[in-house]
């Protein structure tokens, strides 16, 4: 038997679960949780901060929030969304989606929870094959602290959870609010203010959008290509931020807006992995995790997996073939290639984002290369790929969205065969 350690019981620790529990002769998995439930940044609470144990809030979910993508695409394979549910969900219905695809596979049982992970350590390092020493306490009652032994370990952490804060000239005698959208949950704090939201991905537009319902101006602050999209009369698009003064914002080009009461920073979240020791030899350097093959198998150490660290992913079929493969690893079915080779493979793939004009820090982005990588994935591992359905109604709502952020979710969508989808009302 292959003992397997599984971080966390979100999204992709719960696939992770799933298929380990599909190969019970092979694998004997436990999966730690250090919270009460499964689900990870899908949890919503109103709080902020820390949690009653005074452990960091892990949920960046705020109460609107409906999901940016149609439940079509996002489903684990073999495992639908409720028909009856609209394309695009709130966030409870995915967090129910999660309780029971760990119920249909009834992976409750091997989840550890309330357990902290202090440390993941490779002992035998002389040896072929290292073991792997979990150190992990219970949030309750710090004093209990327990080792297990295991073959493997597959990160299932999450990188939504601490934010990625930009050093801007003037933050420090900025007399406005300055929060994360970690910690943004609803609009009602924000009534009647002038707000500049800060970043222009997903959370940044939703953010913008729901605050023009109660404030009395937002500028939406970014530094990507030009919206296409209308938004509320009150919301005004501006260039990126070049410092702040004590009332004012002053955007890049010299443009300043003056009695700005709160600016939000919707800017990202940083790669964190603090159980792991130095001996794990993982390098995080701009957001660029090294060395990971495929962006996921250590190099030094193929038995350290990492699920989900690629970023605008379509996440749960994405968890599904990164699973597979980390799995195919860790019994034997594929034999990768040698450290070298695949050493060279991360820096081709990183030095040619470069040459495409990416920074640094985009190094795991996938957008338009993550259906390219999940069919090679799924060559590698010889398993189903993703259906052309999933990925072709992905990219019609990305370019439904990029001309129609105020509707876009208002429409839904039905998969009509493995290369077919169709709009419906």
């Amino acid at each position: 038997m292959i003992r397997v350690a599984v971080i966390g019981a979100g999204a992709s620790g719960l696939c992770a679960l799933r298929h380990l529990f599909a190969k019970p002769a092979t694998f004997d998995p436990i999966c730690f949780e250090q919270s009460s439930r499964v689900g990870g940044t899908w949890v919503y609470t109103d709080k902020t901060g820390t949690d009653q144990y005074g452990m960091p809030i892990f949920s960046s979910m705020y109460q609107e929030l409906l999901t940016n993508l149609p439940k079509e695409s996002m489903a684990f394979p073999g495992f639908p969304f409720d028909k009856k549910l609209p394309s695009f969900i709130k966030s409870q219905d995915v967090l129910k989606y999660l309780e029971d695809y760990a119920d249909h596979y009834d992976v409750i049982k091997k989840i550890k929870f309330y357990q902290y992970v202090q440390k993941v350590q490779p002992i035998d390092q002389e040896k072929v094959k290292v073991k792997w020493e979990v150190t992990y306490n219970d949030v309750r009652d710090t004093s209990q602290v327990s080792t297990e032994i295991f073959d493997g370990v597959i990160v299932c952490n999450g990188h939504y959870s601490v934010p990625l804060i930009p050093q801007i000239q003037g933050m420090d005698i900025f007399k406005g609010q300055i929060i994360h959208s970690h910690n943004y949950r609803e609009p009602s704090p924000f009534e009647n203010q002038r707000v500049v939201c800060l970043g222009a991905s997903s959370s940044g537009v939703d953010i913008a959008i729901l605050l023009s319902k109660v404030a009395n101006k937002v500028y939406l602050s970014h530094n990507q290509d030009t919206l296409m999209s209308q938004f509320p009369e009150n919301v005004e698009v501006k260039a990126g931020i070049k410092c702040l003064k004590e009332n004012s914002v002053v955007f890049l080009g010299g443009e300043e807006e003056e009695e700005i009461d709160s600016l939000i920073l919707c800017t990202g979240y940083r790669f964190v992995f603090p159980f792991l020791s130095e001996d794990c030899k993982l390098d995080i350097t701009d957001e660029r995790v090294t060395l990971l093959y495929k962006h996921m198998i250590h190099t030094q150490f193929p038995s350290l997996s990492f699920i989900g660290v690629c970023k605008l992913i379509c996440p749960f079929p994405f968890f599904h073939m990164q699973v597979q493969l980390a799995l195919a690893v860790l019994d034997g079915s594929v034999e990768l290639p040698s450290k070298e080779d695949m050493d060279k493979d991360i820096e081709a793939d990183f030095r040619k984002r470069l040459e495409q004009g990416l920074p640094w820090r985009h190094a795991h982005h996938m957008k338009e290369k993550q259906w390219g990588y999940i069919d090679e994935l799924a060559a590698i591992v010889k398993c189903d790929p993703i259906p052309k359905s999933v990925s072709d109604l992905y990219n019609h709502v990305f370019l439904v969205r990029s001309s129609n952020f105020l509707n876009y979710k208002k429409k839904n969508y039905v998969l009509t065969g493995p290369e077919t989808f169709e709009e419906v009302q």
